[in-house]
């Protein structure tokens, strides 16, 4: 089993080994496009069915819409079209035909021209406020709540894994509201929603804001984002959450009769989350060793891995191994007896810890003789020997404070690569020395905001929403400013 390069020397292929190598995804014969294999898909069907959970709690029902969209109609809503032109994928022909020249080749048929082009789906706002068209009548017919699993394509330059690919897998809710404070009432509870599944699942701190107007989604009046960052101080935005108004509604003529009788247009939001999850659960938490995962999302929770000399001593491992599976699956605990003997205990050892199995349980039988088990921990590697009678009380809670301590890592580094700055001079010199968060004041302009971009590669992360007024100096262009934005470098 080949070593990862360490996080220290190059962060950017120590990630790319790692997805790798712990059998999460691998680039596909099409370029850009990633296949998800079972064990990565299997930690995306965890975040997916909690997920699905959690916005069903909130009363959101789940619906399927087409991956085509017709260009006119991708059109209609000006802002989302030219904001998604550049990464459009266009279908232009609906046949291929044998080439006479070329026994066995196919070539596009000349003849089969679409009357009109489909754009596959970079985002679905266009294909779903056709469709609500025909299911808006009246106030009656209002809220719609609807959020469908699916996948996208934006047409992507440079790719990474999970990360940034051509195709990816998400969630994209879409919601219509006969007010418009219920519809910005809507965007923040699914930010909450979001926020709340990155720290509790994910175990993943992040900073709930709103983006600024050159970073908001094409066709909003307001985003909101939450905000996480990553172990080389770069920040990675984990989801959002979209006012759309009435720019849909405008640009479908989706109107609705009001409880007075009188005509008025609906009210929208948008949010979504993707399979970049999957990207920062691993930049978050994994290490040098490969992955760490929180047991919220584990496959596998616990490994038993039997440890023996002769077919005697593995009869008698397996029957008390068989019955801490038992006692652990009664508990809710995904357990894994890894008793094939194609392999060493030695190299099972490392494949788990590759893998970011949180507890790994060795039973030999100098163990079975003396009542006791080695547990060893993924998150710290640290080893203890417990009783084996009292595994089924003690392993739930080493999982919980292993979340726990997961979790606070996470937090701790947050908090510690969150820094003020109050000049130019400043704010180069952390970017560049310390990374993270940078807390500055910034003057509110686009041309400011840009400028900050092109000479330093960072861009505002958010506005967050706990921000305090607080007069200041804009670190660039020394304007008046009545409030902190935060900066980084962001995947």
């Amino acid at each position: 089993m080949a070593k990862l390069t360490s996080r220290a020397t190059d962060y950017s292929k120590w990630y790319n080994e790692l997805v790798v190598s712990a059998d999460l995804a691998e680039n596909s014969a099409v370029r850009g496009c990633m296949v998800i294999k079972p064990y990565g898909y299997a930690i995306w069907e965890k975040m997916q069915a909690q997920l699905d959970k959690m916005f069903k709690e909130t009363g959101h029902q789940n619906a399927y819409f087409p991956l085509f969209v017709p260009k006119s109609m991708f059109e209609a809503e000006e802002k989302n079209a030219e904001g998604f032109a550049k990464e459009c994928a266009v279908v232009t022909h609906y046949r291929l035909k044998n080439d006479p020249e070329n026994a066995g080749k196919l070539i596009v048929d000349s003849d089969a021209k679409l009357e009109e082009e489909l754009v596959v789906r970079p985002t679905s706002e266009a294909i779903i406020w056709s469709t609500y068209k025909n299911w808006i009548q009246s106030y009656r017919d209002l809220p719609i709540l609807i959020n469908q699993w699916a996948n996208v394509v934006r047409w992507e330059m440079r790719t990474r894994l999970f990360l940034r690919t051509t195709e990816f897998l998400w969630q994209e809710g879409h919601t219509a509201h006969a007010t418009k404070q219920e519809a910005i009432d809507e965007t923040v509870q699914m930010l909450h929603v979001y926020a709340d599944f990155a720290e509790n699942y994910m175990k993943l701190p992040v900073v709930k804001g709103v983006k600024t107007d050159s970073e908001r989604f094409a066709g909003a009046e307001d985003t909101y984002c939450i905000e996480a960052l990553m172990q080389d101080g770069k920040a990675l935005q984990a989801g959002t959450s979209h006012f759309l108004g009435q720019n849909f509604a405008n640009a479908f003529d989706v109107k609705f009769t009001n409880k007075d009788g009188q005509q008025e247009y609906v009210w929208a939001t948008s949010w979504g989350v993707s399979t970049r999850l999957m990207g920062a659960l691993i930049m978050a938490h994994s290490d040098d060793h490969g992955l760490v995962l929180p047991s919220t999302l584990a496959p596998i929770q616990v490994v038993i891995i039997p440890i023996y000399f002769n077919d005697e001593q593995k009869n008698q491992i397996d029957e008390t191994a068989n019955h801490i599976v038992n006692q652990l699956k009664e508990k809710g605990i995904s357990v894994k007896y890894d008793n094939d003997d194609k392999q060493k205990p030695g190299w099972k050892f490392a494949e788990y810890e590759l893998k970011g199995v949180p507890v790994r349980i060795g039973l030999g039988p100098r163990d079975l003789e003396k009542g006791q088990a080695e547990v060893a921990r993924r998150d710290n590697l640290s080893k203890e020997f417990l009783p084996i009678a009292n595994l089924s009380d003690d392993i739930p809670l080493l999982l919980e404070d292993i979340d726990a301590s997961i979790f606070e890592k996470a937090l701790e580094f947050r908090n510690s690569h969150i820094t003020e700055v109050n000049s130019w001079e400043e704010f180069q010199q952390v970017l560049e020395e310390k990374g993270g968060f940078l807390s500055a004041h910034w003057d509110g302009t686009a041309e400011t905001e840009e400028k900050i971009k092109e000479l330093t590669k960072a861009t505002i992360r958010c506005i967050p929403l706990d921000a305090q007024n607080e007069n200041g100096k804009c670190i660039l262009s020394g304007n008046e400013s009545s409030k902190r934005v935060l900066f980084a470098k962001a995947y």
